[in-house]
Order: structure tokens, then sequence, then C-alpha cells
């Protein structure tokens, strides 16, 4: 199926490794123009870039700190120069945080990851409404989590920030869908990126984490980037104020399939 996506402008925050160079390498492979915004690890945006244009892609690497307004706004500058704007904003960039109680937590530490992921995808997807809203077309994807809707003890700001990124995709869908322009949001379960290597390298830590999982395995990256390509074409041209959950059933719970 051709997903019509070549030519698109595509920019992916936090696409140098993980989920985001994933999604960087998806829409590649559909001939979308690509920026990879990162903000540590340039050897790691080197290295993409140079397997992305070896491969005869059309790829920027855009350092911002996009929880930082002047930089959001300077990224956004720069690919007005380069491409003439932005057709799909992928908001990807993201930490848990360190696990603690709440009782327990640094309050500076708590606002880092809302910072983050939360006030960054709102300051990028500002950015990016300004565009496509004058256009009357565009995409942005939210990468929230199974987290939006299940409590993960110890990761109190985590939980939070991804169920306000729930709220505020619905809300800026309902903004900015007379115009042409959908928001929505991708939702993954456990996939195996290096951020959580620690379990599924752990032989015990994986089963447990599979336990979890009503298909029975941990999810590859390429699982959570072809759907967000497929999100981002006219294929779901009839897709917004929602959040997918790409999460081999872990919302399903699978340990009531033997009983209450």
């Amino acid at each position: 199926m051709d997903l019509k996506l070549s030519g698109k402008r595509v920019l992916v925050t936090g696409g140098n490794s993980g989920l985001g160079a994933a999604m960087v390498r998806a829409f590649a492979a559909e001939k979308a123009r690509v920026a990879i915004n990162y903000v540590v690890h340039p050897e790691l945006t080197e290295q993409l870039v140079g397997q992305m244009r070896a491969g005869g892609s059309d790829v920027l690497a855009l350092d911002a700190d996009v929880t930082q307004a002047d930089a959001v706004r300077a990224m956004f500058q720069t690919l007005d120069g380069a491409w003439g704007g932005v057709d799909v904003l992928v908001n990807n960039a993201g930490i848990d945080g360190p696990r603690a109680m709440a009782w327990e937590t640094d309050a500076l530490v708590w606002n880092r990851v809302l910072q983050i992921n939360l006030t960054g995808a709102f300051l990028c997807a500002r950015e990016a409404l300004k565009r496509m809203v004058a256009q009357r077309s565009g995409v942005i994807i939210n990468t929230s989590s199974v987290h939006e809707l299940i409590a993960w003890s110890g990761y109190s700001a985590y939980t939070a920030s991804k169920a306000g990124l729930s709220m505020l995709s619905k809300t800026l869908a309902q903004e900015a869908g007379v115009y042409g322009v959908r928001v929505l949001c991708i939702a993954p379960g456990a996939i195996r990126t290096p951020i959580n290597a620690d379990v599924w390298r752990d032989a015990a830590g994986q089963q447990d984490l599979i336990s979890k999982i009503a298909i029975g395995r941990v999810g590859e990256p390429e699982d959570v980037a072809g759907m967000a390509v497929v999100l981002a074409s006219e294929v779901a041209g009839y897709v917004t104020g929602t959040s997918v959950f790409i999460d081999g059933g872990m919302t399903d719970y699978p340990a009531f399939s033997h009983g209450g």
C-alpha cells in the first residue's frame, strides 16, 4: 500500500535512538523528508544521519532542548528555511526518571520529567500548529504510554505526564480539527529499547514482563514505528483525538485471563 508520504516533511523529537530512531527509519522508508531532533548523544545522531543519507534519504539533524521555548522556536525556523515548514510532528522526546515513591521524590526531579514529557511536547506542538493551521493540514503524533492508563508505583511524574499528554492531545485535536489538522497519541507498552534493557536482558525480568502481555512477547521498536507511519498517513485520515495502544494487549490485563 502506498501511504503517500513521499516528500512529506516530518520532525521526530528524541529521534536519534530507540523508538525515535525506528520512526525516523520508517518515515524515511516511505520517502518522507525527516528531521531528527536530539539533545544528547550527538554521535548517535551523526551515525543515523549517515545511514539515512547513504540510503538516499533527505534528513536533517536538529540539536534543540524541547523544554526551552526559544530553542524550539529556532528549530522550527530552521525547518522553515530548509523545507518551508512541517507536515508531521512526532513528539517522542521523553524520560521516565529515577524510581522513587512520591514521598521520597525530589521536586526538581519530578518537575524535570514533566518539563520534557509534557511541556516539551506542548512547545513543539504549539510551533507545529502555527504552521499546520495556516496551511490547513498536518498531523501531530504524541508518544504517550500504557501508563496514561496503568498506574506505575515509583513513577508518579511519568504517569502524570503521560496522562496529561493524552488530554493535551484530545484538546489540541478539538481546537485544530476544523483546520484539517489531526492530533493523537500512540501509547506503547513494553518495547525492547535501550531505556528498559536492564529488564529484557534479564531472564527473570523478561519473563515477568511477558506475563503482563496478552500476546506473549515484548514489542519491537518497529511495531511502534509502523503504526506511527500509518497514523500519519491519510489511511488514518479519520483518526484524531484518541490514543492508539501498541501494547500487545497489556491494557487488556492478561493476568485476569485465569479469573479474578
